[in-house]
Parts: C-alpha cells; structure tokens; sequence
C-alpha cells in the first residue's frame, strides 16, 4: 500500500511539474509573438536584481544658505507615496516651523510644505526619513490587479497631450520609424524604446543636459535621464500612446548605506487593459547587458517621488510652473531660491526586516 500511494504521489507531481511548464511555454510564446523580450533572473547577468523586494530607510534633507536675515521661507518637498510597488513608511522629521500635507491636484503627487523666517544663522536644515519597501517591476509576467488597465478621461488628457519640453509631432515625431510599426500599443511602445536606446547615448561632460527638452535630445543625441524618457513620451503622445515621466532617487545594487548624490527618472506607457508598462532606457544605455530587461522591468534598486512635468505645487508658487517635481522647492520672501543655494543631502541605509 505504502509503494502504490509513493507511485500515485510521483504521478501527481509529474502531472503539475508537465501543467507548469506548458503554462510557461504558452506565457514565453504570446511574448515572442510581439517581438517582447523574456524577463531574466538575478542570476543571468550582472546588474540584474537578485531579489525582488528591497526594504531600506531613505533620507530627504537640505540645507538652505545665505538668507537674509528676518526673511519669509517657503518649502515645499514633494513626498513619496504607497504604490503597488512601494510601500512607504513616513518615520519622522526634523522641520523647523510648522508642517503640512498637500496635495498636487494634477498627478495627485503628495506635498510636505513649511513655512518659516530666517534667523541670525541665515540658514535653515531639513530632514525627513522614511522607511522603504520598494517591489521589482515586471509588468511582461505579472499581472497586478492594482494596475490601471484602464484611464479617466482626466488622465487620458493629462499623458497625452504636450508640455512644455515634451511637444506632439514635429521632430520627435519625425524620427519614429513609421515603415512597418506596429499596430498594437505594447508593440509600438517597444519600438519606441529601441529607438530610443539607439539614437541616444548617457553622456554628462557637456552642458546642456538634464532639462527634459525633447527637440534638444533629438538634436544633440546625449543627455542624462530627462532627456532620454523625455523624447520617449514626445514619441509615445505623438503616437496616440498615453505617456508619464516618473521622478525619484537610485540606489546602488549593493545592500549597505550611503549618500546619494541625485536624482534619477523613469517612464511609463499606457496600454489599454493591461496597464502602465515601465521603461527605463537611461539605465539600459548605461548597462546594455541589460536592455532587453528595462522594457516593461525595473529594479527594486529605487525610490519613486514623484509624476508629471510643469507642476502647480499646493499652495501655488509665486514662481513659474515646475519642470519636474523632486529637489526641494524654495521661495525666499515670494521669489525662487537659487538651487545653487540648496545644498541637498540625500541618503540611505538597507535594514532587515524579521
């Protein structure tokens, strides 16, 4: 009885070992049939993330210099927010004045604003620390009920129409490939990254970079990660392809602590009734054994702020609209603090959870 129950296990297993693998072969099949590259383990290449979930404290701070004395300060931070990939602990701050929360109302971006006035010191210092656990992305494989498969006709205007770096048509439009593209949005939306990737190098020697001008990018085929992601969604809109430019921090791959010495941006594409797929095509120029992998996969090795490009913060600044939402905004007495005179301090330390 003991051998014939042993030999019905074995079956058992042999028929759910068979189940799997044909579950595998039919998910691998359907992403070649759209020309999408498969999704690779920790262990088949350098750089690629060997866990899925990493848990770190994450530390915002700066040091505002040279007020004038008796001056009136406005500070606004922006705040990291629960996604489906990250959840977002807030541990404390070190604020001098009186803190709130707001609320961007555009792309529903979190605010932590004060207000103070400058003392004797002509100096004031922030700090705000969170705990961190940030989820690897593969939107190819997992399908994340939490994702939105579907937009509001408010976000349909909001990722599909020009801003002011980021235009519809005209030179980002002209260099897409139109011979043979596809029909279908996931399959575009990889053209896109490949052309991208091509007509594009990371490259930080020469000024010029980091503004997020797409006609400059397709001009001067360099820049750092605005750049990149920047004519990626101007080709993506121009498309009929909702697009958002995402903005956060990087942390190395090796587990410890550290500064950070700035910031680093991402993008999503729309497609309809699957969701928000990730691209990160800066981070692949930087990596090429990684390519393939930044379509529609990211790292847990990062920490998302904030979305959305030519921001109104709460309460509005007296200042023009904000290019992108992830140092520190100052204004001194009604009038935009020189980032120059931010001296940003930016940290992190992995921790284990039991």
């Amino acid at each position: 009885m003991i051998q014939s129950h042993n030999f019905h296990q074995s079956l058992i297993s042999i028929k759910t070992f068979m189940i799997n693998q044909i579950i595998k072969i039919i998910l691998i099949i359907g992403l070649l049939s759209f020309g999408l590259p498969l999704p690779t383990g920790g262990s088949q290449g350098e750089g690629l993330p060997t866990t899925r979930i990493r848990h770190f404290q994450f530390h915002y701070g700066a040091s505002i210099q040279n007020l004038p004395a008796g001056s009136r300060v406005q500070v606004w931070s922006p705040m990291p927010q629960t996604t489906s990939h990250q959840k977002i602990t807030l541990l404390g701050w070190n604020i001098p004045g009186n803190a709130r929360f707001t609320n961007e109302t555009k792309y529903g971006n979190q605010i932590i604003y004060f207000k103070t006035k400058a003392n004797e010191s002509r100096e004031i210092t922030f700090q705000i620390s969170y705990q961190v656990e940030r989820h690897e992305v593969r939107s190819l494989t997992d399908m994340d009920d939490q994702l939105a498969k579907t937009l509001t006709s408010q976000q349909q205007v909001n990722f599909l129409t020009a801003n002011q770096l980021v235009p519809i048509g005209g030179k980002p439009l002209a260099l897409i490939p139109l011979v043979d593209l596809p029909k279908d949005a996931m399959g575009r939306g990889h053209v896109l990254y490949n052309h991208v990737g091509d007509h594009m190098r990371y490259d930080k020697s020469k000024p010029g970079y980091g503004y997020g001008d797409a006609l400059w990018a397709c001009e001067s085929r360099f820049g750092n990660c605005t750049d990149f992601h920047s004519l990626f969604i101007s080709m993506s809109r121009s498309l009929g392809i909702p697009a958002k430019f995402v903005m956060g921090f990087p942390l190395p791959q090796t587990r410890g602590q550290g500064k950070i010495s700035g910031y680093h941006c991402w993008a999503y594409f729309h497609v309809k009734n699957r969701g928000w797929i990730p691209v990160d095509i800066s981070e692949a120029d930087k990596h090429p054994q990684m390519r393939k992998y930044y379509f529609g996969n990211l790292t847990p090795n990062r920490i998302e702020f904030s979305t959305g490009r030519d921001i109104i913060l709460v309460p509005r600044q007296s200042g023009p609209l904000l290019n992108y939402f992830v140092y520190p905004h100052v204004e001194v007495d009604g009038k935009p603090w020189p980032m120059e005179l931010i001296s940003k301090q930016f940290s992190y330390e992995d921790i284990q959870i039991k």
